[in-house]
């Protein structure tokens, strides 16, 4: 359906249409008729608040001149077509039942996640947190045990790391200086990982031996995590509230609901044979 209004609106973009006055359009204002059967703002109101953010951006001129040119042809074309058939009536009482879930999805989800509920579940999140110790370090990496001695030397005799990484870590952070960035316990192979939490900020290591080679370890900084901001948090327990309340709610509803599913046998290899709908 995105794919046919987004053409339509690049041609409405080149036809100017008569504004409709800000004071007097309702949902009831007539915009269309086709054959008889008139076409109001409301239905272009209803398709354009089901697109997706993306048409945010749309000039409203465009978009009201795409989707009204989508709604006449659509009459157009449903006009042909038998609207008293099995397929017709299956696929408008399907659409039927998926518009109004998704109004009711809609529903659920906004009173679930309102400013009020997102700050408490933060707060809650950060009253439960717990701060862990992140480091930073770097790293030569050398495929022999003799090699890795080697680079201790050359430290403890004045080399500068970063210079020496670059020079000789067969690794992938050695054109970088063998910087690793900001990591936490566990995140390295396990070797590498008790090095690491072993060692005081600033210390060089001894060789370490892992699967990939041997490691000469700078432990550059030590610092304890803190909980994230508000906003960072906001986006991620919004989806989390509405989630647990759609769950929820959906749970509750079959709960309290009678329903039964028949034990009849179904030949599951129908379930794409359209000539059953004729």
């Amino acid at each position: 359906m995105t794919n046919y209004i987004s053409r339509l609106i690049m041609v409405g973009a080149l036809i100017a249409s008569p504004a409709l006055s800000q004071d007097a359009t309702t949902a009831d204002t007539v915009v269309a008729e086709v054959n008889g059967t008139v076409i109001t703002f409301g239905h272009i109101v209803s398709l354009a608040s089901r697109l997706p953010p993306e048409y945010n951006q749309v000039q409203p001129e465009i978009l009201y001149n795409g989707i009204l040119d989508q709604l006449i042809q659509q009459e157009l074309l449903a006009a042909e077509i038998d609207g008293d058939s099995k397929s017709a009536k299956l696929a408008m009482e399907n659409e039927v039942r998926s518009v109004l879930a998704t109004e009711a999805l809609a529903a659920i989800a906004e009173e679930a996640t309102s400013e009020d509920l997102i700050l408490a579940a933060y707060e809650a999140e950060v009253a439960n947190f717990t701060p862990s110790p992140e480091f930073r370090a770097s790293h030569i990496l050398v495929e022999t045990e003799e090699e890795a001695a080697e680079v201790v030397e050359e430290l403890e005799a004045g080399a500068n790391f970063a210079d020496l990484a670059r020079e000789r870590s067969t690794g992938p952070s050695g054109p970088n200086g063998g910087d690793l960035g900001w990591f936490g316990p566990g995140a390295m192979v396990p070797t590498f990982d008790e090095a690491v939490q072993a060692m005081e900020a600033g210390a060089i290591s001894q060789p370490v031996e892992t699967q990939f080679g041997w490691h000469v370890i700078n432990l550059v900084e030590v610092r304890e995590t803190t909980p994230p901001t508000l906003e960072e948090r906001f986006p991620a327990l919004s989806d989390q509230l509405r989630g647990e309340a759609i769950e929820a709610y959906i749970t509750q509803l079959e709960v309290d609901a009678e329903i039964s599913r028949p034990e009849v046998e179904v030949d599951l290899l129908q379930i794409r044979n359209g000539e059953l709908l004729k």
